[in-house]
C-alpha cells in the first residue's frame, strides 16, 4: 500500500526553515510534497495575481542529511497549491499543510495572510488543511532567520496532520489555523478559539514626505493583548501561553438572522 500523499506548502517561499521543519515533522505520516512559492509571498492572502508567471522548478534540498526532491512555483500560496494539485501531485493529497509561519496568524487580519490563504484554497478544493503559524517577535518576519526554534511547531503539525488524517473535519469547518506560542514545547496544552475581532496587527502610515516618494503600509503588534476576550485566538497565544486552534470556514456569510436583516434593509423593523 503507497503513502498518503502530503501536500506542504507556505508563503515564506520555498527556502524557509520552517517549512523544512514542517517536511520533517509531516514524513512520520506519508509522503510529503513540497510545492512552495518560488519568493517570499506573505500577505498575498488567497490571491491569485494575473502577472505569476507559474513556472515550476524542480529542486533538491538536504533536509537533516537527507536530499528531498522539492518545487518551486512562480506565484502566490494560493496558486502553489492550484500547481500542486493540477500538475505536479501524482494523486490527491489526503492532507494540505501551510506553514509554519515566521509569525502568528491571529484575529481578523488573516484574511490577508498567505498561510492561511493557501489553506482555503486547499479547503475549497475539498482537501483537509492545516494553517501553522509560530509566534515570532517582529524582527523575524518576513526572515529565514535561524535564531528561531521551529521545533514545538513541528510537534504540532504533525499532531493536527496525524488528527485531521484520522478524521473527517466537523461541517463548516474547512481549515484549522493552529497558532503556537514562541516558548512552546511538545507538553503546551491546546485550547480552540474564536478570532479576535480586535486588531491586532495595527497598520501604521508610510513615513515620507511627499507622496511622490516610494511608501508602505507598515504595522504594529497591539499593545496590550489582554483586552482581548479570554475565548479568542489572540488571548490563548499571548497572554494563557497555550496553542491556539481556531476552526476556519470558508462560508463568509454574516451569522445575523437573515429574515431580521431582510426587514431591517427594507424598514421593516417595526
Amino acid at each position: 500500500m503507497s503513502s498518503p500523499q502530503i501536500l506542504l506548502t507556505n508563503d515564506d517561499g520555498i527556502q524557509s526553515p520552517g517549512l523544512w521543519t514542517a517536511a520533517e515533522a509531516l514524513s512520520e505520516l506519508g509522503f510529503v510534497n513540497v510545492v512552495a512559492p518560488r519568493e517570499q509571498f506573505s500577505g498575498a492572502g488567497r490571491s491569485m495575481p494575473v502577472h505569476s508567471d507559474g513556472i515550476i522548478q524542480e529542486l533538491s534540498v538536504k533536509v537533516n542529511g537527507k536530499d528531498w526532491t522539492v518545487f518551486s512555483v512562480g506565484g502566490t500560496p494560493a496558486q502553489a497549491v492550484l500547481h500542486a494539485v493540477l500538475e505536479i501531485l501524482p494523486e490527491p493529497p489526503a492532507l494540505v499543510v501551510s506553514g509554519i509561519n515566521y509569525g502568528e496568524n491571529v484575529g481578523t487580519g488573516i484574511t490577508v495572510s498567505g498561510t492561511v490563504g493557501a489553506a482555503l484554497e486547499a479547503a475549497a478544493l475539498g482537501f483537509p488543511a492545516l494553517a501553522i503559524s509560530l509566534e515570532t517577535e517582529r524582527q523575524f518576519h518576513l526572515s529565514y532567520s535561524d535564531q528561531v526554534d521551529f521545533s514545538a511547531a513541528g510537534y504540532f503539525t504533525a499532531y493536527f496532520g496525524r488528527i485531521l488524517m484520522a478524521k473527517e473535519l466537523l461541517p463548516d469547518v474547512d481549515v484549522l489555523k493552529v497558532d503556537v506560542p514562541a516558548d512552546a514545547g511538545t507538553q503546551t496544552p491546546w485550547q480552540i478559539t474564536h478570532l479576535s475581532s480586535i486588531p491586532y496587527f495595527e497598520p501604521l502610515a508610510p513615513e515620507r514626505e511627499s507622496w511622490n516618494q516610494p511608501g508602505k503600509v507598515n504595522y504594529r503588534v497591539m499593545d496590550d493583548p489582554g483586552i482581548n476576550p479570554p475565548d479568542t485566538d489572540v488571548y490563548a497565544l499571548r497572554v494563557k501561553r497555550v496553542v491556539s486552534v481556531t476552526p476556519l470556514s470558508l462560508d463568509l456569510t454574516s451569522r445575523v438572522d437573515l429574515k431580521v436583516l431582510d426587514r431591517h434593509l427594507r424598514g421593516e423593523d417595526c
